[in-house]
């Protein structure tokens, strides 16, 4: 059988077992040997191409459980609380979806995984919504835009495998996503939220068709309050919560800025350890390390599933087909980029799968077709943002419950969700035809 059609069929069955929930990990390792066995290269060749795969990514792994250090600072020091407390405050109730989203593309943009992110933010914005009466659904996607724009500009796991595989300075990635960014924070909260049809409004009482939901609202949301009251004086000083992201930033921006290279695996921990310092929690220093090591074990041992597979990908002719498609079409190179990012995050409803896959197996290719490393990192990191949130991933069922959304309500939320993603890669791409 053609090794890129064996390559396909391998990765439809990850997705069939994924959504059957089937462990991700096992479901992309099985999908690797039926890919290999089916392209006729024997077991013993397809265990030593998934072994090649998940090699190629062991430096990314290595950085990513580096970086638990300031995922766990920000998250159990209060860190992200006091960020996203200060921007609420700051823009007030007028601009409640922009201080949501803005909040959510910060807390990520510094290192927090989105949808720990969307569940930190997620109380304030159920106590806004029930006061305002504002739609939760608006709410929810301003979180998720937010977050998904914070995503292509953090030391996130997404964006330290694509620059890693595309062997691109992870801050020089980081900084191609500012104005995408950008661009998709004002396109959600003014653009994609408007379209979002009126619903009944949030509210703590309810109506007695929704008895039972409305009494879990609002002891959820008097438990809140509580927690609000008694946690603001616990919380650290924004200064204080922003010391060590900002160090993180300044010690990856060397690099570019004065040729000083201070590798992820040095920096990010720096970050966190001098937070930690700053915080005055240092008595949570153990707790804090694991937490971030927990949150990092498991996207690294995923990252070994997706390397299997990636690895197959790599070594078929599956990116030869897709070069072959976009052959004549004019910047045809440019656009597999963001393509293969878009279509792995379908596949594996996650941006770091998605990432993964698309930046190890098609990384040379696109390379080849012109593009600069960094951009190529930067438009894959995007793409993958566009699907990353469907209902055979982790992420689709968080957020929901972080706003006691049904499977149903949450279905409604996709295509909005699917064109922040798209705006973002739009807005990547863009860029790259402007400055790249």
């Amino acid at each position: 059988m053609n090794s890129a059609l064996a390559a396909v069929i391998g990765l439809l069955l990850s997705i069939v077992l994924i959504i059957k929930k089937v462990s991700p990990v096992f479901s992309l390792m099985l999908g690797a040997v039926v890919g290999g066995l089916l392209a006729g290269w024997g077991l013993e060749t397809t265990v030593a191409q998934m072994i090649g795969g998940v090699k190629d990514i062991t430096p990314a792994i290595v950085r990513i459980l580096a970086a638990g250090v300031l995922t766990g600072m920000l998250v159990k020091t209060g860190a992200a609380s006091t960020i996203a407390h200060s921007i609420i405050k700051a823009l007030g109730e007028k601009y409640i979806y922009l201080a949501l989203a803005l909040s959510a593309m910060i807390l990520t943009g510094m290192g927090v995984f989105i949808d720990v992110a969307v569940i930190t933010i997620a109380p304030i914005a159920i106590i806004m919504g029930n006061k305002l009466q504002l739609s939760k659904m608006k709410l929810l996607l301003a979180m998720i835009g937010g977050g998904k724009c914070g995503n292509i500009l953090s030391p996130n796991p997404n964006t330290i495998i694509a620059a890693e595989n595309f062997d691109a300075p992870l801050s020089s990635v980081m900084a191609a996503g500012i104005v995408p960014a950008l661009i998709g924070l004002a396109v959600t909260v003014f653009v994609i939220i408007p379209l979002i049809p009126k619903e009944k409004p949030t509210s703590l009482e309810g109506e007695e068709a929704k008895g039972k939901e409305a009494k879990g609202d609002k002891a959820r949301g008097d438990k809140v309050r509580d927690e609000e009251a008694r946690g603001e004086e616990e919380l650290p000083a924004l200064w204080r919560s922003l010391l060590g992201p900002i160090v993180t930033i300044i010690l990856l921006a060397l690099r570019p800025i004065a040729g000083i290279v201070i590798d992820p695996m040095i920096a990010l921990p720096i970050g966190g350890v001098l937070g930690i310092i700053a915080t005055a929690k240092w008595r949570d220093t153990a707790t804090c390390l694991t937490y971030g090591l927990e949150k990092m074990s498991g996207i690294a041992i995923l990252l070994v599933g997706t390397g299997t597979l990636a690895g197959i990908i790599k070594a078929s002719a599956i990116k030869d087909v897709l070069v072959g498609m976009l052959v004549g079409w004019s910047n045809g190179g440019t656009f597999m980029a963001p393509i293969a990012g878009a279509l792995m995050s379908a596949a594996t409803a996650s941006t770091t799968a998605g990432a993964t896959i698309a930046s190890a197996s098609f990384g040379e290719a696109i390379m080849a077709a012109g593009v600069t490393a960094v951009w190529g990192a930067a438009m894959t990191n995007a793409g993958a943002t566009t699907l990353d949130h469907l209902p055979h991933g982790s992420f689709f069922h968080a957020t929901g419950g972080s706003m006691g959304f049904s499977v149903s309500e949450r279905l409604k939320l996709i295509p909005y969700e699917t064109l922040v993603g798209f705006i973002l890669t739009l807005g990547s791409i863009a860029m790259y035809f402007i400055i790249g």
